[in-house]
């Protein structure tokens, strides 16, 4: 597993969430395998009981599957888990970029301006895992220019599953577009054009159906089919 520092303040339950669900998008903990509470607490530097609570408030989203006296499994990934979870991002984000074409300020755009370098840079020297990074800061900057950051947490806990399937479309897709996709996205807010803004973040977020058979023909053994 990939480990990063617990955050200040960051109780032992949510420090193992965030890295169990993590490591889960990352594809370090595959779909279909097994895993360990014993391993997962040694990994993390935990006792066991903030791992089971973490692997059962996982399994609530159903990216974890918990048998008793069998285990727990990473669940593969679900086709349909994987649509609904992109559509609820679309209404959300959608409403968003409509919002942020009203709202945005200077000081807005330039944090997006900003982002967007960055995603250039590691879409350029080929770092998957630090793009998706940036994609997901370039998505909360917008529901942060909104002031709705609530909302954003209730639509991030319930991402795992389309965020797994987007780590593995950035392993795959040769011609990725999401830096260009999001470029649009930006001078739509800073035209005020929200009808553009929503045209664009449909066409983003509806990638992963155009990119679909690429990516179980590269990962047959992942998917529920």
């Amino acid at each position: 597993m990939q480990i990063t520092e617990r955050f200040e303040k960051e109780t032992s339950r949510d420090y193992a969430l965030r890295m169990i669900k993590n490591n889960i998008i990352m594809l370090n903990l595959k779909p279909g395998s097994i895993v360990s509470e014993n391993e997962l607490a040694s990994e993390l530097g935990l006792s066991r009981t903030p791992v089971r609570e973490a692997l059962i408030e996982l399994n609530k989203t159903q990216i974890v599957e918990i048998y008793p006296q069998k285990g727990s499994y990473i669940s593969k990934v679900c086709p349909s888990l994987v649509e609904e979870a992109r559509f609820l991002r679309l209404v959300l984000e959608n409403a968003m970029v409509e919002l942020a074409c009203q709202c945005a300020t200077k000081n807005d755009l330039a944090l997006l301006e900003e982002n967007l370098k960055l995603q250039e840079f590691y879409l350029e020297n080929y770092s998957p895992d630090k793009l998706l990074e940036m994609d997901n800061q370039f998505h909360k900057y917008i529901f942060q220019i909104c002031n709705k950051m609530q909302t954003y947490s209730l639509m991030d806990s319930m991402m795992a599953h389309f965020d797994r399937v987007r780590s593995m479309s950035l392993h795959t897709v040769k011609d990725i577009k999401i830096v260009e996709d999001h470029r649009k996205i930006v001078e739509a807010i800073k035209e005020k054009n929200k009808e553009n803004g929503i045209a664009f973040m449909t066409k983003h977020l509806s990638r992963y159906q155009i990119d679909k058979d690429e990516i179980i023909k590269k990962y047959p053994g992942y998917f529920k089919l």
